[in-house]
This record gives C-alpha cells, structure tokens and sequence, in this order.
C-alpha cells in the first residue's frame, strides 16, 4: 500500500499556463492521493502567442523530474542553431547557439495529457474562485495566473507588487512557414525604427504552409502612433507590418490570434507567499520576451515548487525554501532581459554601427552572451567583428590602442578613481606612491588618481589629498615620476574635484558621510541644503565671489597638475560633489542664472571647465565624470545625461567618464553586473563621443565585450583593481596576449606565464564499476 504523500493534500490551481500544469502534474505525480483541482477561464484549445522556446538547462530539470513529459517534448521540438541579423542588406549570421521550440498549444495540449492521466481534475471554462475562499478550503492554493494576475491584485498589500511599463509597442502574430534560424530584421521607416523577432516553431506540413514560426513586431511607441497602428482594430496595421517586413516573411501574410498591440510590463513582489498561497511564473515575475524566458521561467518555479514542497518538512518552510531558491536566479533573468527591453528601446541609437558591430552589440546586448563564449559558438564570426574593430590578429579588443589628442593609450583599462583616505593635510604619501605605482606596473593604460581636492575646505575628509600647495605637487611629482619611469606607456591622469555639501566627513571606515566628531570646516554648495537632514551640516550657498574663488582654486590645482606631469585632466562632476550639486535639480535650487533648467545649472560647472580647457596644454586631454541619473525621483534623467555630456564636448571634452548615483542619500541604485554601462553606451552612441564605462565591470570577458559592442571607449575598474594591482597582465596571460598592448615590466616577466596549480595529467580511470 502506497504511503500517503507527505505536505499538503488538497491543492487548487488558478491559472491553466504552462506553469499551472506543470505544478498541478508534479504535484500529482510525487503524490498520487492528492486531490489537485485546476481551474482555467478559457477553453482547451484557446491560447495566446503561437511558439515557446525552452533552453537546455529547463528541459534537463523536466527529464529529471518527469521523463514522459520530456519524451513528449522531444517529440515536437524544432531545433536550430543560427541567429540571422538582417540591417540595411546586410544579413550577419552567427552559429553555435542551440535553440528549441515548439508550438504554444502543443506544448498546452501535451500538459493537458498529462494532468488527465495522473487524476488532476481540470476544469475549463470556469473561473477559479477566488484565492481567499479557496485558501480556505485547501492545504495549497497555486496562483498561476499571469502577468494580470487577480490573486495578486487581491492580496497587493501581502504580495507588494511593482509593477513597471516600457516605452515599446508590441504584437505577438505567425508566419504560416518555418524560418532557418532565429532572425532579427530591422526596418528603418519613414515613421521611425521598428524591429522584427521571429523563429521557428514547427516544421510539420500544415493546411496553411510548411510549418509556422512565431513573429514578433515591436517598436517605440511614438513610433507605433506615427504609424497609425494606434486604433482599436489591429489587422490594418498587421498587414502593414507583413508589408514592411515582406523580405522576411517571403511576402507571405501574417495571421493573428486576437492578438493585440501591447506595451510590455515588467512584475516583481517583494513576497511570492501569502499564507498558504502562492505565486508562479507571471503572477510573480515576468522578464522581456526577447530573451525568450517567460514559460521557461514558469516551468521552472513549477519544478522548485513540486520539490521544495517534497522536500520541507511543512508548507511554510516549503514556500520559504522555494522563494529563497527561485528568487535569486529569477532577479539574474530579469536584468538580463531589462538590458535586452532597454537595447531594443533604444534601437535607433545603434543603427548607423557597422554591420558585425552592429550584429555582435545586439547578441550581446542582454550580457548573457559575451565575446569569449560568442568566440567558443562562433569564432569566425567573431573574427570578423573583431577585424571589422580594429583588433590585430591576436589581440583582444581591450588590447587595442586609443587616441585621445597627444595622448595614444596602448590599452582599453583604466585604473577608476579611489579615495584612500590616507594622505596628511592633503598630501599623498608613501602609501600612495605604492599604491598608484603597483597599479601602473599592473598594466592599466591609464592610471587616475583619486578626487584630489582643489582647497582645504574642498576635502571630503582629513585624509582626501589635495593640489593647493607646493607640498603636495611636490610629492605628486613624485608619483607621475614614478610611474613614467618604472612604467614605460603607461598614462596617469588627475581627478580634480570639490566635496561642496559632502565635505568635512569621517574617513570611509570610521563613518561614511558623518560629520567628525571635531574639528569640522564649514562646507558650501549651490544651495544651502545638506546631505543628510539632521546629519550633515547646512551648507553656505555659493554667491558671485564665492563662485569666483572656486573656480580659481581649480584653475591653480590645474596648473600645479601640469607642472606635476599628469597627461590627463578630469573634471569630477558627479557624486553629489561641488559641480555635481549644481547638476542636479535635488540639490541645485537657486533661483538665480545658476539655478533652475539644465542649461542654467550647467553655467556654472562649464565655466571651470572652460577655464582649465584653457590652461591646460592642448595636446593633453580632459574628460569629465559625471552621474548619469540620480536613481532618485525627480533628479537627473538619462536623457538629462546625454545633454550634459553634449555641453562639455561642445566646450572641448574629449571624452565623458559615465558613472550614476552617490548624489542623494535616499537614491535606489538597480544594482548588477555591469549596472551602469547601459549609460555610458547611450551618451556615445547618441552623441558619438567617446566615453569611459564604469560600474561593477570585473572580467576582462565584460570588458571586451563592452568594447567590440560599440558601448565603451574605455573600462574602469576599481574593486577589482584592488583585489589584483596586476589585474591587465593577468587578463592577458589568461587571454593568451604577449603583445605590445600589456607589456610585463621587466622584473616581472619571468611572472608572465600562469603557474600551475596542481597536477593534471594523472591516468583517468579505464573502468567504472557499479
């Protein structure tokens, strides 16, 4: 006699997707005396959308956890490798990528099959009662019921719903043939860009044509209205779409089903569990259809359910445990695929990339695909795009030299800005003499001092350095000496700065952004606002002679910085300091010519630029580091940004350092990989300028893909430039680079080859016995 399953044992499904019907089967399945009732508002044979695709990875969990599902499948799948990438008659193809799909309603039916046969009582046509009585009545309530999901709705106050729109218009139609790849086609309308996604998803004969293949067609909505596909009934503009899209489609017609112009709407919950209820697949998260992730995810939140519910020894730790599982891999997809839904936004400012640029930006434009395992699926392709770089044979795109006026840097890395906090009265000691110098022997091209602070009272803290006395250029010499002669090629570049409100502060360590305990310095700022209410003093608002002197004390840290030998010159305006307060419409509320638009509260950051542009030697460049949004309602835009960096280029910058945030203790970073190049790609490909990326770049695989991408000019590092001073010279000796892009100093050269770390050539075993 079979044991009762374990965990709950009346269960109700609201939702009959994929998800629904895969967790109501696996369930069943782990537990035979389950009751498991699912209830689903449409008919059977209804659906929405026309082809899934499922990686690998999903399908490996749904052979291991139900092999007759996964035979099923495998049955129906269509499978292929290339993505086609069609802009401006070019066709760039690129291999190696592995792809399966297979029709929606296939995919629906086989589930159905499945759940009949193992006793889940499904009922269609019949809306699910909702989730409150239902609770009541059963040990699990499963609420699969989409992005539009009423469960949630109901229980918003649990669940904390955010949910956020995007600026692109989409429709989900068929092509009554199989396509022989992925394909991507861009159109450039006289109404604006519009994008066609579209795959393959069966190859059987049909009544209709040889197979089927899923099409997506999205654009910006300015563009959508400007079409005129913003009426109530969508078959003129699907027809129209056929049209502008014929190529691709052979000019064959585009079929609908009910299918409607959508703006896509990104969920997340702070909670995925309500009592004894419990969100899946779009209910609890959804992630852009162009990383293709939406059932996979669902399937996926099934399979850790069914397991953890298995697994734990009650239903609240079952609930924990699969939320404490899920969450992290689902947080992973959403910012891949918000990378991908921000690329296709902002589409139009990639279009006039070369071709195999232009094709490897948009492979690589979620961050999942990089330039090494773009290399490993398809190296002739990227060959052709490092070629079409710039790259000599051999040499990877970080390892490329760049012009910046006089200066020619032999690599792509940049050593980032670090406060050290650890000068005396604002000159650099020992400490940064080794600490700047490991770093240039590390390999970067280019080496940045920290914020050097033009006057006592512009200092962040008591141990930030300085360039208002001889001393201190003094002992700067000394630095710039040091790297030009122990390290041949390599750049040094000063940050000048002003704390303005974030001054007089305790070191890092001791307190970040707190007052001292003694011994404070009054600060100023464009407005008498501070830092912190309550916490930070109340700064002294700026006026005519103060501007004056300010812009003075910069002009006399620059002269010094010349004479120190520094070959590049950055103006900080970002992070909440001096030049950064009159930036920001948070903290800039003067009332006077400096104050209110952004024309007027960029005056004055532009006057001390113009002012060092002009005493700085012309053949040295500048570049200007500001915060591209103040991730704060209210502040700083991304399109703010661009206009800003658009002004200091007109008045000769030769370069932007893109950085965000640090301008308002309330700001809500979206932090990740690579979190703030989505930036500094904007500014250079809508102002085609060059710009220096930063922000949790820590691979040289990122790097280089950033790079070849058209999304940086330059890569600064800063963490992992303190977890490895030698971290270019190790990238190229992982890389396989002796070139002239990395060279090892010499006392260092016997270091060049990576030592090994333990035998591998031991006699594998001939025999397995079981």
């Amino acid at each position: 006699m079979t044991a009762p399953a374990a965990g709950p044992h009346r269960i109700a499904v609201i939702g009959g997707g994929p998800g629904g019907l895969y967790a109501a089967a696996l369930l069943k399945r782990l537990g035979p005396d389950r009751e498991i009732t699912l209830w689903e508002r449409n008919a059977p044979d209804d659906t929405f959308g026309f082809g899934v695709v499922l990686s690998d990875e999903t399908l490996g969990g749904i052979e291991h956890a139900d092999p007759v599902v996964h035979r099923a499948l495998q049955r129906e799948f269509v499978r292929w490798d290339d993505i086609d990438i069609v802009h401006r008659g070019h066709t760039q193809t690129s291999g190696g990528h592995g792809f399966a799909a297979l029709g929606r309603r296939r995919l629906l039916e086989i589930l159905h099959e499945r759940c009949a046969g193992l006793g889940v009582d499904l009922r269609f046509r019949t809306q699910a009662p909702p989730a409150a009585e239902l609770a009541g009545t059963h040990d699990l309530v499963i609420a699969a019921d989409g992005v539009h999901s009423a469960t949630r709705d109901a229980h918003a106050e649990s669940f904390r719903p955010r949910i956020t729109g995007h600026r692109c218009r989409y429709i989900w139609l068929a092509a009554d043939f199989a396509l022989d790849a992925f394909r991507f086609e861009i159109a450039e309308t006289g109404y604006g860009v519009m994008q066609l996604h579209a795959y393959p998803f069966s190859r059987s004969p049909s009544p209709e044509g040889a197979g089927a293949s899923t099409v997506i067609v999205e654009m910006r909505e300015e563009v959508w209205r400007a079409a005129g596909f913003d009426v109530p009934d969508p078959a003129e503009s699907i027809r129209e779409c056929a049209r502008i899209f014929a190529n691709a489609l052979g000019h064959r017609p585009l079929r609908s089903n009910n299918s409607a112009w959508l703006t896509f709407r990104t969920v997340v919950n702070a909670h995925w569990s309500h009592g004894n209820t419990v969100l899946i697949g779009d209910a609890a998260h959804t992630a852009h259809f162009s990383i293709g992730s939406g059932t996979k995810l669902a399937v996926e939140d099934a399979l850790a359910l069914a397991a953890c519910v298995e697994e734990q020894p009650s239903l609240p730790a079952a609930l924990a445990a699969y939320e404490s599982e899920r969450r992290p891999v689902v947080e992973s997809t959403q910012r891949a695929a918000a990378a991908s839904l921000r690329w296709f936004e902002e589409l139009g400012t990639y279009v006039d990339q070369p071709p195999r640029q232009f094709a490897f930006n948009l492979l690589t434009r979620s961050r999942r695909v990089t330039h090494d395992n773009l290399r490993l699926r398809d190296p002739a392709f990227t060959a052709g795009v490092e070629e079409e770089f710039g790259c000599l044979p051999g040499t990877p795109p970080m390892f490329t030299p760049l012009r910046l006026r006089g200066l020619e840097l032999r690599n792509r890395v940049v050593v980032s800005p670090m406060d050290m906090y650890s000068a005396a009265d604002g000159v650099p000691g020992d400490f940064h003499l080794v600490h700047l110098g490991a770093r240039a022997l590390g390999g970067a091209g280019l080496v940045m001092t920290e914020m050097v602070c033009v006057s006592p009272e512009g200092r962040i803290t008591p141990g930030c350095t300085g360039l208002y006395s001889d001393e201190q250029a003094a002992a700067w010499t000394r630095v710039t000496d040091f790297v030009h002669t122990a390290s041949p090629g390599t750049a040094i570049g000063v940050q000048l700065g002003h704390s303005g409100r974030k001054g007089s502060t305790k070191l890092m360590w001791e307190g970040i952004d707190q007052p001292l305990d003694h011994g404070n310095w009054p600060v100023t700022a464009a407005s008498p606002l501070p830092y912190a209410p309550g916490v930070n003093q109340v700064p002294h608002a700026l006026d005519r002679a103060g501007l004056d002197e300010v812009r003075e004390q910069f002009a006399a840290a620059a002269r010094r910085a010349e004479a120190c030998g520094f070959d590049l010159l950055e103006l900080h305006c970002a992070h909440g300091y001096l030049l950064s307060g009159f930036l920001s419409p948070l903290t800039n509320q003067r009332t006077d010519a400096y104050g209110g638009p952004l024309a007027h509260r960029l005056r004055f950051p532009l006057e001390v630029f113009d002012t060092l542009r002009e005493l700085w030697p012309d053949d040295r460049p500048m570049t200007v580091r500001i915060s591209a949004t103040d991730w704060a309602e209210g502040g700083t835009t991304a399109e703010d940004a661009v206009e800003i960096a658009r002004a200091f280029v007109a008045h000769g910058a030769d370069a932007i350092d893109v950085s965000t945030g640090q301008v308002v203790p309330g700001e809500r970073p979206e932090y990740g990989r690579s979190y703030q190049t989505p930036y500094a790609d904007r500014i250079r490909n809508t102002l085609c300028v060059p710009v220096i990326a930063v922000g949790a770049i820590s691979s040289w695989d990122d790097v280089n893909s950033l790079l070849l991408a058209g999304r940086a000019d330059l890569c600064a590092l800063a963490r992992p430039h303190l977890y490895d001073p030698h971290w270019t010279l190790h990238a190229a000796a992982e890389q396989g680079y002796p070139g002239p892009g990395a060279p090892w100093p010499l006392p260092y050269r016997a270091g060049s080859r990576i030592p090994p770390t333990g035998r591998t050539d031991a006699p594998k075993p001939r025999l397995t016995l079981g």
